[in-house]
């Protein structure tokens, strides 16, 4: 595959051009390592590290075209040099043109919010693989074309992954994708350049704002996709969530609702709420799902929406979710030897508290709930405190341990999560550094009947310390040590 230089530009907004902008590019990159003879290398001033130290290491392994923001001081012979206003906006742009505009050709929904991308988008690749589609998903968990499943690093892969995904998807028939944008990617530009059929918005909670800096800029990071979506499109948004009709201001596309309080185009009402599953009331019809808790409802009435708005039957639709099972590590059940234990990502103090309330409704009253959380390091700090306050709010028992600490120190998290606690909340709580350990001391506190939830890693099959990422699954540590403590 290969394009002149002055084609893969279209759209993109230029400062600066040096040197023959008909070569032919033959790779698009952001990353030096991987530049190979007659590449264009884009020059990203990321969080971490910024592209424009690594143009001389990319012209040495071949790159014919620098693509940047600021020119370097000493421009090579032969190269070519671009300047552009924003170098991540013109990556999407670039990947779009260089690999023919794939999201085009298939129709994306992008689900934002701060819960619920993973189940939503779950849910919708499940949805239409049972309706009959091919599909593609690009989520937290994993990246899939149809069945086949690809590793995911990022909840958003980055622009020229994603155009390389598409194609793929295109390639073996996929009609629909259905991803998560995360409020980091739309700022940095990773959804730039793609077409959506529509975007939906979930809710909006205390998230990221170690990155964002304010709930303004958050609340802005999510508004954006919404603000880019063409007039063809539609926007679904949650109007139960007061950010929900923010989302809509300004945008181009059809305006949706959906919601189980107040009105809404898509409407539903809990009739039951189980271990079991949910049953709710839509227009009339009464459905039984196998989901559990009033977040899922939510996530069940977006998916609901989507599929209307994308043509599809709606009786149809709702009996092919009611058979849906969700995602993998979301209010995840495990029940053995008379113990529930619940694995779940929560790990933002909104989620922790849809799950502890969804428990709180199922319980009888006689059982404990103990809740095993801990917090991420490198993330946002003002949290810590809020979750370990909620924990305590809602169980019997607390111990704070480690998540994945990252960079930091696990005392020096679980040391910011003890500040929220009163006097009265001390009491119950335990803090053990170990996760593992965490889990066991949990486990040993339970008897039959009782309840044990663990927050915060889900789907997630390692514990990331100093760089280094551990074996480490929540589901797998703690079915094991209840079959050990109950064997007999």
């Amino acid at each position: 595959m290969s394009q002149q230089l002055k084609d893969i530009l279209y759209k993109v907004s230029l400062v600066s051009t040096k040197g023959n902008m008909e070569v032919e590019i033959t790779q698009l990159t952001f990353d030096s390592r991987n530049v190979s003879e007659g590449a264009a290398f884009i020059a990203i001033q990321g969080t971490q590290v910024d592209g424009h130290a690594y143009i001389e290491k990319a012209i040495t392994k071949g790159a014919k075209a620098i693509v940047c923001e600021h020119l370097p001081e000493n421009l090579k012979e032969g190269i070519t040099y671009v300047q552009v206003v924003n170098a991540s906006r013109s990556m999407g742009l670039m990947a779009a043109n260089f690999y023919d505009h794939p999201s085009d050709k298939i129709k994306i929904v992008a689900v934002t919010g701060t819960n619920g991308k993973t189940t939503t988008v779950t849910l919708l690749h499940q949805l239409y693989t049972e309706l009959g589609y091919s599909a593609g998903l690009i989520s937290t968990v994993e990246n899939k074309i149809k069945e086949e499943i690809i590793p995911a690093s990022h909840t958003t892969p980055d622009t020229i992954s994603i155009n390389e995904l598409l194609v793929k998807m295109l390639e073996e028939g996929c009609t629909h994708c259905f991803m998560e944008a995360s409020s980091h990617a739309i700022v940095q530009e990773r959804t730039a350049g793609l077409k959506f059929a529509g975007a939906l918005f979930t809710n909006l909670s205390h998230d990221h704002l170690d990155y964002h800096g304010d709930f303004d800029h958050y609340i802005k990071a999510k508004k954006k996709l919404f603000d880019e979506l063409p007039k063809d499109a539609f926007a679904l948004v949650n109007a139960d969530d007061k950010r929900g009709l923010v989302m809509l201001q300004n945008s181009k596309a059809r305006h949706y609702t959906f919601a189980l309080k107040y009105p809404a185009d898509f409407k539903a009402r809990i009739i039951d709420n189980s271990i079991q599953g949910l049953e709710m009331d839509l227009d009339g019809k009464s459905v039984w799902f196998r989901l559990t808790g009033e977040f899922n409802a939510y996530n069940l009435l977006g998916v609901l929406g989507i599929a209307q708005l994308l043509g599809e039957n709606e009786e149809e639709v709702l009996r092919q979710l009611s058979m849906l099972k969700g995602a993998v590590g979301r209010f995840d059940l495990l029940v053995q030897n008379g113990i529930t234990a619940i694995i779940d990502y929560a790990h933002t103090p909104d989620a922790l508290e849809n799950v502890l309330k969804t428990i709180q409704k199922l319980r009888t009253g006689t059982e404990t709930l103990i809740t095993v959380v801990g917090c991420g390091g490198n993330r946002d700090v003002t949290k810590r405190p809020i979750m370990a306050k909620i924990a305590c709010k809602f169980s019997n028992k607390v111990i704070l341990t480690s998540d994945n600490p990252r960079d930091e120190e696990p005392m020096a998290i679980i040391k910011d999560m003890e500040a929220g606690l009163s006097p009265i909340d001390q009491r119950k709580v335990l803090s053990i550094e170990d996760r593992k350990s965490a889990i066991k001391t949990a486990c040993h506190l339970l008897q039959p009947g009782d309840i044990v939830l663990i927050a915060g890693k889900g789907h997630e099959t390692y514990q990331e310390i100093k760089g280094v990422k551990h074996p480490f699954d929540d589901k797998k540590i703690v079915s094991e040590l209840l079959k050990l403590l109950f064997k007999d």
